[in-house]
C-alpha cells in the first residue's frame, strides 16, 4: 500500500470521529465515506463533551437580563392603617396646624359624649376603652346588640327623642368596645349594625317598637343604667344589664290607678282656674275629666284604639259644659270645657315630634306629628259632637266667658300652674323625688309667661315661646345635674302653657256656624303649640351651647347642608 493510501483512510477517520458510531463511520474500504445529515460541517466549533447546552423552556429568561425578585405579598391592614404610599413629609392636604384631636371629658353627660360621637365620621371617631369588662374571647357581639336594642325599646316607648335613643344605644355598644356600630331609630323601628373592619361581614340586628306608655320612672332607670355602663369605674356585666332590665319591666308603676284618675281631675280643674273659672268650675272640670279618664280605660281594656280613646275621653267634659249652660247655672261653662280639653292635648309627643324634626331625624318626627294630628281630630270629634247637640238643644255658649273679666288674680292662677304640673308629673309616673322640682319649674313658666303677656301686653305666641325655653333651660340643667333624661323635668312643666282655651274658641266657632274664627282660633292653638315645643328645645340647646360637651372645638351640627 502506497503512502498516499495510508494518508487516505486517516484523513477520513479524523475527519468523522465525532460522528455517532451507530451507522456513521466511513468504511475501511477503497469506498467513499457516507456520513448523516445530522452530521456537523467542517469547521464549526463543537463543544466538549459533558457540556453540551440543556433543553429550556420558551418562558426562560435570556442570559444577562437581570430581573428583580418577586415582591412579597403586603399584610392585610385595615381601613386606619397608614397607606404605603402615604409620606408625611410630602402630605399636603394636612392643615399646617394639624388635625385637631378630639378629647372626649368623662365629666359630662354620656349624652353629650356620644352624640359628639355620633356626628362625626366614622374614621374620625376616637379609639374605645372597653369600659366594661369581659372574657379573653371578646364580648359577644350578638347580645350587646340585644342589649342597646332593648335598653332604645325603652326609651323609645317612654318618649324619648330619637338622637337620645341614637346616643344610648351607641354609649351600650361602645361601653363593651364595639366602636364602628351606627344605630339607628325610626319612629316604631331600631336598628343597628356592627362591622368590625372592611373586611369583615357587617352584623345587623332590630326590633320593633308596639307600645308606648309614658313611665318616666322606668325612662329614669333606663338612664341610670346606661350611666352605668358608660361609667368606667362601674363594672356591669351583660348578665347583671339584663338583669335590672328585667326588673325595671316587671316592676309596677310608682302611683296606683286611684291616684291617676284624681290626677286627672286636678289637671283639668286647676287648667279651669287658669282660664278665670271659680270653684264650682273646678270641681264641674275636675268630675268631668275623671269620668272621661275611666271611659278611656274602659276603652283600652276592650282594644279600642287611643283615637277613640281620646274621642270618648273628651265627651264628659264637653258634656257637663253643655249641661251647666242649658241649666242657666251661674258658672263658665267655657272654662269646664277648655279644663278638660287640658288634660287630653298631647303635649308630650308635640314636644317630642318637634324635637325630632329640629335634629334631623325627619321621618321620626313626621310620624310623632301625625300622632298628635290624629289624636287631635279625635278631640275635635268628641267635643264637636256634644257641642254640636248642645247648640241645637238652646246652650248659649260665649267664648268671653272663659276669659274671665278684666280682673286676672295672678296668685291664684300661680297656686293653678303649680297644681296643674303636679298632676301632670303624676300623669306621666314621674319619680316622686323629681315632682317638686318639675312643679316649680311649670311655676316659673307661668309667671315668665304673665309678666309678659299681662304685665307687658305682648303677644301671647311670643310669651308662650320664651316661657317655653326657661321651661327647656331649667329642664336641662336639672337633668344635668342629675345625669338623667330632660323629659321629667320639661313636659310637665309645659302643662300650664298648652293652649286649650284657643282649641275650644276654635271648636265652638266651627260648631256656631263661624268657620271664619273657628278657623283663625285653631291656628292660633297650632302656633302656640310650635311655639312651646320650638321653645323647649330651643333652651335645650342655649344650655348646651354655653357648657362644655366634651368636643375639642364645638358642637357639631346635625347637618350642614344648608337645604341642600
Amino acid at each position: 500500500m502506497t503512502d498516499a493510501e495510508d494518508r487516505k483512510p486517516q484523513s477520513d477517520e479524523a475527519r468523522n470521529a465525532f460522528v455517532p458510531p451507530s451507522g456513521l463511520a466511513a468504511t475501511a474500504d477503497n469506498e467513499s465515506s457516507t456520513t448523516s445529515e445530522f452530521a456537523l460541517p467542517d469547521g464549526l466549533a463543537v463543544p466538549k463533551p459533558g457540556q453540551e447546552s440543556e433543553t429550556t423552556s420558551e418562558f426562560a429568561l435570556p442570559d444577562g437580563l437581570d430581573v428583580a425578585p418577586p415582591p412579597q405579598p403586603e399584610p392585610e391592614g385595615s381601613a386606619f392603617s397608614t397607606p404605603r404610599t402615604y409620606s408625611a413629609r410630602h402630605a399636603t392636604f394636612t392643615p399646617p396646624a394639624g388635625v385637631p384631636l378630639v378629647r372626649l371629658t368623662k365629666d359630662v353627660p354620656w349624652q353629650d359624649r356620644m352624640r359628639t360621637m355620633l356626628r362625626m365620621p366614622v374614621t374620625e371617631r376616637p379609639a374605645p376603652e372597653p369600659v366594661q369588662r369581659h372574657d379573653d374571647s371578646g364580648p359577644a357581639v350578638p347580645r350587646v346588640l340585644d342589649l342597646s336594642l332593648r335598653i332604645g325599646e325603652l326609651l323609645l316607648a317612654g318618649g324619648e327623642g330619637a338622637e337620645d335613643v341614637e346616643a344610648a344605644m351607641f354609649a351600650v355598644c361602645r361601653s363593651y368596645g364595639l366602636d364602628r356600630c351606627e344605630p339607628n331609630v325610626t319612629f316604631t323601628l331600631l336598628a343597628v349594625s356592627y362591622q368590625p373592619s372592611l373586611v369583615d361581614d357587617p352584623v345587623t340586628a332590630s326590633r320593633t317598637v308596639r307600645r308606648r306608655s309614658p313611665d318616666y320612672t322606668r325612662l329614669a332607670a333606663v338612664y341610670q343604667l346606661v350611666d352605668d355602663l358608660s361609667d368606667d369605674e362601674t363594672q356591669v356585666s351583660l348578665e347583671e344589664a339584663y338583669r335590672r332590665l328585667a326588673e325595671m319591666r316587671r316592676n309596677r308603676h310608682p302611683y296606683p290607678g286611684w291616684a291617676l284618675t284624681a290626677a286627672s281631675g286636678l289637671l283639668a280643674g286647676s287648667a279651669s282656674v287658669l282660664v278665670g273659672g271659680g270653684l264650682l268650675v273646678f270641681v264641674a272640670a275636675a268630675v268631668g275629666a275623671m269620668l272621661g279618664d275611666r271611659l278611656a280605660w274602659l276603652c283600652a281594656g276592650r282594644g279600642l284604639p287611643e283615637f277613640y280613646q281620646f274621642t270618648v275621653a273628651a265627651t264628659p267634659p264637653a258634656a257637663i259644659g253643655v249641661a251647666l249652660t242649658l241649666a242657666h247655672a251661674d258658672v263658665k261653662a267655657s272654662a269646664v270645657i277648655t279644663g278638660g280639653l287640658f288634660a287630653l292635648l298631647p303635649g308630650r309627643a308635640l314636644v317630642a315630634g318637634v324635637q325630632d324634626g329640629l335634629t334631623g331625624f325627619y321621618i321620626t318626627a313626621s310620624a310623632r306629628l301625625l300622632e298628635v294630628l290624629y289624636f287631635f281630630v279625635g278631640i275635635v270629634i268628641g267635643v264637636l259632637t256634644v257641642l254640636y247637640f248642645g247648640v241645637q238643644l238652646g246652650a248659649n255658649l260665649v267664648p268671653d266667658a272663659a276669659l274671665g273679666g278684666s280682673d286676672p288674680q295672678p296668685m291664684l292662677q300661680i297656686a293653678a300652674s303649680l297644681g296643674l304640673s303636679l298632676a301632670f308629673a303624676v300623669l306621666l309616673q314621674q319619680e316622686r323625688s323629681t315632682v317638686l322640682m318639675v312643679t316649680l319649674n311649670g311655676g316659673v313658666a307661668w309667671v315668665v309667661y304673665g309678666a309678659m303677656h299681662d304685665a307687658g301686653d305682648i303677644s301671647p305666641v311670643a310669651s308662650t315661646a320664651v316661657a317655653a325655653g326657661v321651661v327647656g333651660l331649667f329642664g336641662q340643667l336639672l337633668a344635668r345635674y342629675r345625669f338623667a333624661s330632660a323629659l321629667p323635668y320639661t313636659t310637665a312643666a309645659i302643662g300650664p302653657l298648652l293652649p286649650g282655651s284657643a282649641t275650644y274658641f276654635g271648636l265652638l266657632g266651627i260648631a256656631q256656624n263661624e268657620v271664619d274664627s273657628g278657623l283663625t282660633s285653631l291656628t292660633k292653638a297650632v302656633a302656640l303649640a310650635m311655639a312651646i315645643a320650638i321653645g323647649v328645645n330651643l333652651g335645650s340647646e342655649i344650655s348646651r351651647l354655653f357648657l362644655r360637651i366634651g368636643s375639642a372645638e364645638k358642637r357639631r351640627a346635625a347637618k350642614r347642608t344648608r337645604g341642600f
